[in-house]
Order: C-alpha cells, then structure tokens, then sequence
C-alpha cells in the first residue's frame, strides 16, 4: 500500500511541476507575442520613414537635374522633355 503511496505522491509531483511549466510557458508566449507586435509596429514605422526619405531623396535629385547638375545632365534632358510634353499636352487641350 505504501508503494502505492508514494507513486500516487509521485505523479502529483510530475503533474505539479507540468502545470508549473504549462504557466511558465504560456507566460513567455504572451511576452514573445507582445514583442512580436512591438516589432511589427516598430518595422511598419521604419517603412514609413524609408519611404519618407525615398521621396525627399528623389525630390533632391530631381531638383538637382532640373538645376543642370552635370551629374544629372542625362535626367535633366530627359526630366525637361517630359515636362515639355505636359505643357504641349495641356496646350493641346486648352485650344480643343
């Protein structure tokens, strides 16, 4: 009987450690969830200011190819044809 004891005391050991671990465990899985959305706003947040940056660094290299840096000379050539074509194009519809 007293066999029967001790292994009786001894699955209420295992199965009180199990839950102990069970709550340990769906505590890091909160924390890990927590972060993961901490990161996801923190990575959709560094998007927003890449393309922030993106816009002002094409805003910069258009501005210098419509300057005529000799840099930008091709896009510059290229930039005040478009713009030509605009006009020509809004001319065009003025006189319809």
């Amino acid at each position: 009987m007293s066999d029967l004891i001790e292994i009786v005391d001894s699955l209420e050991n295992r199965i009180s450690k199990l839950l102990h671990k069970y709550e340990l465990m769906k505590q890091q899985t909160a924390s890990l969830k927590d972060k993961i959305q901490e990161l996801e706003a923190k990575s959709k947040l560094q998007d927003n200011q890449l393309k922030h940056w993106e816009e002002k660094f094409s805003a910069l290299k258009n501005a210098n190819a419509i300057l005529g840096s000799d840099e930008y000379k091709r896009e510059t050539k290229l930039k005040i044809n478009a713009l030509i074509r605009e006009i020509d194009m809004c001319i065009a519809q003025l006189s319809e």
